[in-house]
């Protein structure tokens, strides 16, 4: 039977759960960045409790009084517990994918380590909220926590892959595929390089808010970072298009790395789409909430191209796009 381009639905439970994990993980982020979009961040002035409290209280009336009343704001504190009650759920999942990798893969390295060093990584996360939050949302432990949190979106989307190479015959990569994967990696860590920059872009442009500069005006006070965070954006889409071209027409044949390549590129021209709008638009919420989703989801697309450019088989084959189909 040939083998498919992408999984079959019929998923085993650990691959089902470790797909819901990452689900999940990805909207925890997704919610995150919510958080830091609305101004929630401090909702909850204390952790790992909310105004000293498990519940949060109902109202202004019933903080404890070492807790200033005119930090009570309702929306506010619930958007940031219910963000700290998925935080603890993404962490829950990923103890469970951890003892379902344990049980059903313990002899398989490439899939249980993965998922353990996530598992190491949530605990060391959930530390760094709280340190997020005694340091007032300063931007460079707030860029900490975003890296930490797209690094175990990596590992979890790795633990998934070979799971899934798992159950098709072993491959190994030609050396044109292994070195698609490394300049793969590179522009995985050129993102890395660039969503770090682009959260301390926010934290700058959080500052000049809280100053009173008009929204329109608030990302012209960032100055350098803006342009670095800029030029690395180029970098790294003109490295998506390039991995693109280099998989359609050097790799056709491979139609999971064609696939998975089209995926990454058509989430870097949406988020130049929306990174216009965010400089052109007076920074609207809603694309800031976006374009931070659409940049977990660029990395983990680029890092499913690389791990399928290393470990998937490349029998999934169909046909390359005819000669006048391909780009030029």
């Amino acid at each position: 039977m040939p083998l498919r381009p992408f999984p079959s639905p019929s998923l085993s439970p650990f691959q089902r759960l470790a797909v819901t994990t990452t689900l999940l993980t990805y909207l925890l982020i997704a919610v995150g960045g919510l958080v830091r979009a609305s101004g929630a961040g401090l909702g909850c002035p204390d952790w790992p409790r909310c105004f000293g409290s498990w519940i949060p209280p109902a109202s202004a009336a019933a903080l404890p009084p070492q807790f200033d009343p005119a930090q009570f704001n309702p929306t506010l504190m619930w958007t940031e517990y219910l963000n700290r009650l998925l935080g603890v759920s993404v962490g829950f999942a990923i103890l469970a994918t951890t003892v379902a990798a344990w049980r059903r893969h313990r002899r398989q390295a490439r899939i249980v380590w993965p998922i353990v060093v996530a598992l190491f990584l949530t605990g060391f996360q959930g530390w760094l909220g709280g340190r997020v939050v005694a340091h007032e949302l300063a931007a460079w432990i707030v860029t900490a926590h975003m890296l930490v949190a797209l690094v175990i979106v990596q590992l979890l989307l790795w633990a998934t892959v070979e799971s899934l190479v798992a159950d098709r015959p072993a491959a190994r990569p030609s050396p044109a595929l292994r070195a698609f994967g490394w300049w793969t990696w590179a522009a995985t860590g050129v993102l890395l390089v660039q969503v770090a920059f682009g959260t301390l872009v926010r934290g700058k442009v959080d500052d000049a808010l809280d100053a009173a500069v008009p929204r329109a005006d608030a990302l012209a006070t960032v100055g350098a970072l803006d342009t670095m965070h800029r030029e690395l954006a180029a970098l790294v889409t003109m490295a998506v298009v390039g991995l693109w071209l280099w998989a359609w027409l050097r790799h056709g044949g491979h139609a999971t790395l064609a696939r998975t390549a089209g995926a990454a590129l058509t989430l870097v021209v949406a988020q130049l789409v929306v990174g216009m709008a965010l400089a052109g638009l007076a920074l609207p919420p809603p694309a800031q909430v976006s374009h931070l989703t659409l940049a977990s989801l660029l990395l983990g697309a680029l890092t499913t191209v690389a791990l399928v450019a290393w470990r998937w088989p490349a029998h999934d084959a169909v046909s390359p796009p005819p000669a006048a189909a391909r780009p030029t």
